[in-house]
């Protein structure tokens, strides 16, 4: 923080501004004048002035609208400027800053450690994943890269009555998850499993398998905003395409599902390279009504039939 309390223009907020408002108009003003990229819980720089200033205070993030003209104390408005601050000069995602991150209608503990949620695989959660499954059917669920296991936790609140697995090849981002998993005190449904993919889970069966890999391509790495820096490259990087990790994923599915199970993945911009590398593969594209691409379902009888496709030439493990 002492860097963010040497910043030119925080004394002049705090002896200017006075209510929430004001520092909301005064951060949103210069993160635009700073282009910075949002995109990581927030598409805009009011919202994320918000989300920074309501943190600051200590305050909900749906704030009710009359306390936006609340008269804030010095300290109070120091703090909240000192974050805005920091945002603006160290391009740091904000849920990196405040350790908070929202997914599913769910708060999360996130760090550096994993990549902060923004999967539109949440309004699928939502939906219970309705039509590809029956949710009173599903008894067993598998989130595979599962990171701070936002997916894991709001698949287990979802389906009640189900046990999840959650894999991650990375132990920081398996601690992140496990501080989130007894957030929800989920410890006797919810799994975590330090594995390379399937590689941790021989023997184990799913009727749902979720997953959110990495699927960032070489020239997309190259091209990211700074604010991508921040998370942790395991979690991006797939491959010159972007299909190193998923090819696996689509190759070894079918042997951990259930007859009738669903295998639900995003892979973002990497839509156009993994339908060019597999043509004969009828992948079904999820349309979301808050916003978000690539995300595909195919059930365990398409894996079946096209496995010879996924495991042909596949990145080894």
């Amino acid at each position: 923080m002492a860097r963010a309390r040497n910043e030119p223009g925080v004394d002049a907020a705090v002896d200017e501004l006075r209510t929430l408002q004001d520092l909301v108009r005064w951060g949103a003003s210069r993160f635009n004048q700073a282009d910075l990229f949002y995109g990581h819980g927030t598409d805009n720089a009011i919202d994320e002035a918000l989300q920074l200033v309501t943190h600051a205070l200590h305050l909900p993030r749906d704030l009710s609208p009359e306390l936006l003209q609340a008269r804030l104390t010095r300290q109070e408005r120091r703090g909240a400027a000192e974050l805005l601050v920091r945002r603006l000069t160290e391009r740091r995602p904000a849920a990196y800053l405040t350790h908070e991150a929202w997914f599913a209608g769910l708060s999360f503990y996130v760090d550096e450690r994993v990549l902060v949620p923004r999967s539109p695989i949440a309004e699928l959660i939502d939906h219970g994943f309705e039509p590809w499954v029956e949710p009173e059917g599903v008894d067993r669920i598998l989130d595979l890269c599962t990171g701070s296991g936002c997916i894991a936790v709001a698949c287990a609140l979802a389906f009640p009555g189900a046990r999840v697995d959650a894999a991650d090849i990375s132990e920081d981002a398996l601690q992140v998850a496990r501080i989130n998993v007894d957030r929800y005190a989920l410890e006797d449904r919810v799994r975590l499993f330090d594995s390379d993919l399937y590689a941790g889970l021989q023997g184990r069966t799913y009727d749902l398998i979720v997953t959110n890999p990495p699927y960032v391509g070489r020239a997309e790495m190259a091209s990211l905003p700074p604010e991508y820096g921040f998370e942790p490259r395991v979690g991006l990087y797939s491959g010159e395409q972007g299909l190193d990790c998923i090819q696996r994923i689509l190759g070894g599915a079918a042997e951990h599902l259930n007859p009738g199970g669903v295998l639900v993945a995003e892979v973002g911009h990497s839509r156009a390279a993994l339908e060019a590398r597999f043509p004969r593969v009828p992948f079904v594209w999820v349309e979301f009504q808050r916003g978000g691409e690539g995300v595909f379902a195919l059930a365990r009888d398409q894996l079946v039939e096209y496995r010879p496709e996924f495991q042909e030439g596949a990145p080894s493990a």
